[in-house]
């Protein structure tokens, strides 16, 4: 039997990147995945590619009310909520930190802060009356060690650290776990944004400071945060997991 046998685990900004990786992962142990995404085309398509065992949810994580929808659906599709990943995100351009204009500044407070509020306050009492769960949520290196030129989105990663830390206190009495995973600079959506742009000579200067020399994958990823939401890591809560190839060092 897989790690995640029976388990259900909703994962947002499941469509691509850091977020499709963990879906296809969690499913080959054995999970039932909720895709939970605004990308409405882009969710289907890694639902089906999974199989039955996948559900898609148009879902804008910065908005309380999308929350309703994505477990009612849950729900209806599955009956419980035993994992939920927090890995929706966004940033603003690698640049001057007085150049981020402030709609970018709120989408990066609504879709890495908020949305993990609003997810807590819906998937908590539901995993308590369940008699435990699991909270995941994709953080980076950069909420470590942060990057000139990405202030705000540093301090979103920051706060997200701070958040997991501090709810897995508060849970911790109902057998809900948190985490969360920080991962070096991927191969994802928001590498150009993160980078500033992308040419050699800039990608050569994010690498420099990997000293595994590499960016990271999604299969990187979704392998540490499989061990993070198994019963493996049963006795684990509270840690911000970096898997950025050394450059937290």
């Amino acid at each position: 039997m897989g790690r995640l046998q029976s388990k259900v685990a909703i994962i947002t900004g499941a469509a691509s990147g850091f977020g499709e990786g963990m879906a296809y992962r969690f499913a080959e142990e054995g999970a039932r995945i909720v895709v939970a995404d605004i990308n409405t085309r882009r969710g289907e398509r890694v639902a089906k590619k999974i199989g039955d065992a996948a559900v898609s949810v148009q879902t804008d994580v910065s908005q309380a009310s999308e929350f309703d929808e994505l477990l009612h659906v849950t729900m209806e599709a599955f009956g419980r909520v035993d994992i939920m990943v927090n890995n929706a995100g966004f940033t603003h351009r690698n640049g001057d930190m007085l150049g981020v204009d402030e709609h970018d500044f709120d989408m990066i407070t609504a879709v890495n802060m908020k949305a993990i509020y609003h997810a807590a306050r819906k998937i908590v009492p539901i995993m308590e009356k369940q008699g435990g769960g699991v909270i995941l949520t994709t953080s980076s290196m950069d909420g470590i060690r942060p990057r000139a030129g990405l202030t705000w989105y540093n301090a979103s990663k920051g706060w997200e650290i701070t958040a997991t830390r501090s709810m897995a206190l508060e849970l911790a009495p109902k057998n809900i776990r948190v985490n969360c995973i920080c991962p070096a600079a991927g191969e994802t959506g928001m590498l150009t944004q993160l980078m500033g742009g992308d040419t050699p000579e800039v990608r050569e200067k994010f690498l420099a400071a990997v000293p595994l020399g590499r960016f990271s994958t999604p299969l990187d990823v979704a392998n540490a945060a499989l061990w993070l939401v198994s019963d493996e890591a049963a006795m684990v809560t509270g840690v911000a997991l970096e898997v950025d190839g050394g450059s937290s060092i």
